[in-house]
Protein backbone atom coordinates (compact mmCIF):
# COMPACT_ATOMS: atom_id res chain seq x y z
CA UNK A 1 0.00 0.00 0.00
CA UNK A 2 1.58 3.14 -1.08
CA UNK A 3 2.47 5.75 1.96
CA UNK A 4 3.00 9.40 1.71
CA UNK A 5 6.57 10.31 2.20
CA UNK A 6 6.98 13.49 4.71
CA UNK A 7 10.15 13.71 4.95
CA UNK A 8 12.46 11.68 2.45
CA UNK A 9 10.72 12.18 -1.04
CA UNK A 10 11.79 15.02 -3.62
CA UNK A 11 8.17 15.52 -4.34
CA UNK A 12 6.16 18.23 -2.58
CA UNK A 13 3.38 16.54 -0.27
CA UNK A 14 0.37 18.32 -2.52
CA UNK A 15 1.43 16.21 -5.56
CA UNK A 16 1.82 13.11 -3.30
CA UNK A 17 -1.61 13.74 -2.10
CA UNK A 18 -3.24 14.32 -6.10
CA UNK A 19 -0.81 10.97 -7.05
CA UNK A 20 -2.33 8.90 -4.16
CA UNK A 21 -5.87 10.75 -4.64
CA UNK A 22 -6.14 11.48 -1.41
CA UNK A 23 -7.25 15.11 0.86
CA UNK A 24 -4.39 17.42 0.93
CA UNK A 25 -5.78 18.46 4.64
CA UNK A 26 -5.58 15.34 6.02
CA UNK A 27 -1.43 15.35 5.23
CA UNK A 28 -1.85 18.34 7.56
CA UNK A 29 -3.43 16.21 10.28
CA UNK A 30 -1.56 15.63 13.72
CA UNK A 31 -3.12 14.29 16.66
CA UNK A 32 -3.79 16.65 19.72
CA UNK A 33 -2.52 15.29 22.68
CA UNK A 34 -4.63 15.28 25.94
CA UNK A 35 -5.04 18.41 27.93
CA UNK A 36 -3.80 18.81 31.72
CA UNK A 37 -7.42 18.92 32.56
CA UNK A 38 -8.34 15.62 30.32
CA UNK A 39 -5.52 13.95 32.48
CA UNK A 40 -6.32 15.27 35.88
CA UNK A 41 -9.31 13.87 35.00
CA UNK A 42 -8.82 10.25 34.19
CA UNK A 43 -5.85 10.05 36.72
CA UNK A 44 -9.02 11.52 39.46
CA UNK A 45 -11.60 8.80 37.79
CA UNK A 46 -8.79 6.09 38.15
CA UNK A 47 -7.98 6.55 41.78
CA UNK A 48 -11.83 6.42 42.49
CA UNK A 49 -12.55 3.67 40.72
CA UNK A 50 -9.78 2.17 42.83
CA UNK A 51 -11.29 2.72 46.20
CA UNK A 52 -14.79 2.51 45.15
CA UNK A 53 -15.06 -0.11 42.32
CA UNK A 54 -18.73 -0.72 42.68
CA UNK A 55 -19.78 3.22 41.27
CA UNK A 56 -20.79 3.17 38.05
CA UNK A 57 -20.66 6.34 35.97
CA UNK A 58 -23.93 8.11 37.73
CA UNK A 59 -22.14 8.28 40.69
CA UNK A 60 -18.81 8.57 39.48
CA UNK A 61 -19.80 12.04 37.81
CA UNK A 62 -22.00 13.31 41.12
CA UNK A 63 -18.33 12.57 42.87
CA UNK A 64 -16.30 14.77 40.05
CA UNK A 65 -18.93 17.33 39.94
CA UNK A 66 -18.81 17.44 43.76
CA UNK A 67 -15.00 18.14 43.56
CA UNK A 68 -15.57 21.08 40.99
CA UNK A 69 -15.09 19.04 37.98
CA UNK A 70 -17.14 20.32 35.32
CA UNK A 71 -17.82 16.90 33.64
CA UNK A 72 -21.08 15.40 32.67
CA UNK A 73 -21.96 11.52 32.47
CA UNK A 74 -21.45 10.88 28.65
CA UNK A 75 -18.00 11.92 28.93
CA UNK A 76 -17.34 10.02 32.40
CA UNK A 77 -18.48 6.65 30.72
CA UNK A 78 -15.81 8.03 28.02
CA UNK A 79 -13.24 7.65 30.31
CA UNK A 80 -14.27 5.04 32.62
CA UNK A 81 -14.61 2.48 29.47
CA UNK A 82 -12.55 -0.63 30.48
CA UNK A 83 -12.33 0.24 33.75
CA UNK A 84 -15.61 -0.45 35.54
CA UNK A 85 -16.88 -3.19 37.41
CA UNK A 86 -20.32 -3.21 38.27
CA UNK A 87 -22.03 -6.14 39.21
CA UNK A 88 -20.85 -9.15 41.58
CA UNK A 89 -19.24 -11.84 39.45
CA UNK A 90 -17.87 -9.83 36.75
CA UNK A 91 -14.21 -10.24 38.19
CA UNK A 92 -12.83 -12.84 40.36
CA UNK A 93 -9.22 -12.19 41.91
CA UNK A 94 -7.14 -15.32 43.33
CA UNK A 95 -3.92 -15.16 44.93
CA UNK A 96 -1.76 -17.43 46.90
CA UNK A 97 -0.04 -16.09 50.34
CA UNK A 98 2.13 -17.30 53.25
CA UNK A 99 1.10 -17.79 56.55
CA UNK A 100 3.84 -17.80 59.13
CA UNK A 101 3.07 -20.16 62.21
CA UNK A 102 5.89 -20.88 65.25
CA UNK A 103 7.37 -23.67 63.55
CA UNK A 104 7.61 -23.49 59.81
CA UNK A 105 4.65 -22.03 57.38
CA UNK A 106 1.20 -22.37 55.68
CA UNK A 107 -0.03 -21.04 52.39
CA UNK A 108 -3.37 -19.82 51.74
CA UNK A 109 -5.29 -19.13 48.73
CA UNK A 110 -8.15 -17.22 48.07
CA UNK A 111 -11.03 -16.21 45.51
CA UNK A 112 -12.58 -12.48 46.06
CA UNK A 113 -14.97 -11.07 44.49
CA UNK A 114 -13.51 -7.51 43.28
CA UNK A 115 -16.61 -5.82 43.13
CA UNK A 116 -18.17 -6.41 46.53
CA UNK A 117 -14.64 -8.20 47.99
CA UNK A 118 -16.62 -11.11 49.10
CA UNK A 119 -14.04 -14.35 49.16
CA UNK A 120 -16.12 -17.10 47.87
CA UNK A 121 -13.53 -19.98 48.88
CA UNK A 122 -10.39 -20.56 50.50
CA UNK A 123 -8.04 -23.22 50.97
CA UNK A 124 -5.16 -23.57 53.52
CA UNK A 125 -2.08 -26.37 52.72
CA UNK A 126 1.02 -26.99 54.02
CA UNK A 127 2.61 -27.69 50.58
CA UNK A 128 1.98 -25.71 47.66
CA UNK A 129 0.93 -28.33 45.45
CA UNK A 130 -1.55 -27.72 42.85
CA UNK A 131 -5.03 -29.71 43.77
CA UNK A 132 -5.65 -26.96 47.13
CA UNK A 133 -5.36 -24.11 44.33
CA UNK A 134 -8.44 -26.58 42.24
CA UNK A 135 -10.44 -27.44 44.93
CA UNK A 136 -10.78 -23.68 46.06
CA UNK A 137 -12.00 -22.80 42.62
CA UNK A 138 -14.21 -25.50 41.94
CA UNK A 139 -16.07 -24.80 45.63
CA UNK A 140 -16.72 -21.32 44.40
CA UNK A 141 -17.77 -22.24 41.00
CA UNK A 142 -19.96 -23.80 42.75
CA UNK A 143 -21.60 -21.17 44.21
CA UNK A 144 -21.35 -18.47 40.70
CA UNK A 145 -19.84 -18.27 38.07
CA UNK A 146 -17.83 -15.31 36.95
CA UNK A 147 -17.00 -13.67 33.31
CA UNK A 148 -13.51 -13.34 34.23
CA UNK A 149 -11.10 -14.19 36.83
CA UNK A 150 -7.65 -12.96 37.31
CA UNK A 151 -3.99 -13.85 38.87
CA UNK A 152 -0.64 -13.30 38.86
CA UNK A 153 1.55 -15.73 36.30
CA UNK A 154 2.30 -17.99 38.85
CA UNK A 155 2.85 -21.53 37.65
CA UNK A 156 -0.60 -22.67 39.65
CA UNK A 157 -2.37 -20.39 37.43
CA UNK A 158 -0.94 -21.05 34.39
CA UNK A 159 -0.96 -24.58 34.69
CA UNK A 160 -3.08 -26.14 32.15
CA UNK A 161 -4.83 -28.03 35.08
CA UNK A 162 -6.05 -24.93 36.29
CA UNK A 163 -6.80 -23.59 33.02
CA UNK A 164 -9.49 -26.57 31.70
CA UNK A 165 -11.94 -25.93 35.33
CA UNK A 166 -12.25 -21.78 34.52
CA UNK A 167 -12.30 -22.38 30.82
CA UNK A 168 -14.56 -25.61 30.77
CA UNK A 169 -16.71 -23.34 33.00
CA UNK A 170 -16.79 -20.83 30.07
CA UNK A 171 -14.60 -18.33 32.52
CA UNK A 172 -12.53 -15.53 30.71
CA UNK A 173 -9.01 -16.17 32.05
CA UNK A 174 -6.78 -12.37 32.73
CA UNK A 175 -3.14 -12.39 34.08
CA UNK A 176 -1.33 -9.81 35.73
CA UNK A 177 0.18 -6.76 33.00
CA UNK A 178 -2.61 -7.53 30.51
CA UNK A 179 -4.65 -4.27 31.27
CA UNK A 180 -5.46 -2.02 33.68
CA UNK A 181 -9.01 -2.79 35.06
CA UNK A 182 -7.00 -5.88 35.82
CA UNK A 183 -4.48 -5.94 38.42
CA UNK A 184 -4.56 -7.67 41.73
CA UNK A 185 -4.78 -4.95 44.29
CA UNK A 186 -7.83 -6.00 45.93
CA UNK A 187 -6.70 -9.13 46.48
CA UNK A 188 -3.25 -7.92 47.94
CA UNK A 189 -5.49 -5.49 50.27
CA UNK A 190 -7.42 -8.74 51.37
CA UNK A 191 -3.93 -9.88 52.37
CA UNK A 192 -2.64 -7.16 54.07
CA UNK A 193 -6.08 -7.23 55.97
CA UNK A 194 -5.99 -11.06 56.82
CA UNK A 195 -2.27 -10.44 58.41
CA UNK A 196 -2.87 -7.40 60.26
CA UNK A 197 -5.90 -7.94 61.65
CA UNK A 198 -5.50 -11.87 62.13
CA UNK A 199 -2.50 -13.81 61.19
CA UNK A 200 -0.05 -11.29 63.23
CA UNK A 201 -1.89 -11.05 66.27
CA UNK A 202 -1.80 -14.73 66.64
CA UNK A 203 1.50 -17.67 66.66
CA UNK A 204 -0.39 -20.68 65.26
CA UNK A 205 0.97 -23.89 66.76
CA UNK A 206 -0.34 -26.41 64.63
CA UNK A 207 -2.26 -26.47 61.18
CA UNK A 208 -5.26 -26.93 62.97
CA UNK A 209 -5.44 -23.83 65.03
CA UNK A 210 -4.57 -21.93 61.67
CA UNK A 211 -7.37 -23.44 59.81
CA UNK A 212 -10.00 -22.73 63.03
CA UNK A 213 -8.89 -19.25 63.34
CA UNK A 214 -8.99 -18.13 59.78
CA UNK A 215 -12.14 -19.59 59.41
CA UNK A 216 -13.83 -17.50 61.80
CA UNK A 217 -11.78 -14.32 60.66
CA UNK A 218 -12.91 -14.86 56.98
CA UNK A 219 -16.85 -15.52 58.41
CA UNK A 220 -16.44 -11.82 60.59
CA UNK A 221 -14.66 -10.22 57.54
CA UNK A 222 -17.72 -11.55 54.63
CA UNK A 223 -20.18 -10.75 57.39
CA UNK A 224 -19.44 -8.36 60.09
CA UNK A 225 -16.59 -6.21 59.18
CA UNK A 226 -17.39 -2.71 57.79
CA UNK A 227 -15.68 -1.29 54.69
CA UNK A 228 -14.99 2.14 53.87
CA UNK A 229 -14.54 1.33 49.81
CA UNK A 230 -18.25 -0.41 50.47
CA UNK A 231 -19.48 3.13 52.19
CA UNK A 232 -19.67 0.68 55.31
CA UNK A 233 -21.35 -1.86 54.11
CA UNK A 234 -19.97 -5.48 54.66
CA UNK A 235 -19.01 -7.68 51.33
CA UNK A 236 -21.72 -10.24 51.80
CA UNK A 237 -24.45 -7.25 52.08
CA UNK A 238 -22.92 -5.90 48.77
CA UNK A 239 -22.13 -9.25 46.96
CA UNK A 240 -25.82 -10.75 47.89
CA UNK A 241 -27.87 -7.34 47.92
CA UNK A 242 -26.84 -6.43 43.88
CA UNK A 243 -27.13 -10.08 43.21
CA UNK A 244 -30.23 -10.30 44.10
CA UNK A 245 -31.03 -6.74 42.28
CA UNK A 246 -29.44 -8.22 38.95
CA UNK A 247 -31.89 -11.04 39.13
CA UNK A 248 -35.08 -8.82 39.84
Amino acid sequence: MAQVEREESDLPLSVQAELLSISRSSLYYQPRPPSSEEIRIKHRIDELYTDYPFYGSRRMTAQLQREGMEINRKAVQRHMRGLSIDHPNHVWGIDITSIPMQRGWMYLVALLDWYSRYVLSWEVDMTLELPFVLSTVKLALAQAVPIICNSDQGSHFTSPHYGEVLRGAKVQISMDGKGRALDNIFTERLWRSVKYEEVYLHEYTSPKEARSQLQSYFEFYNHKRLHQALEYQTPAEVYFQKREEDLR
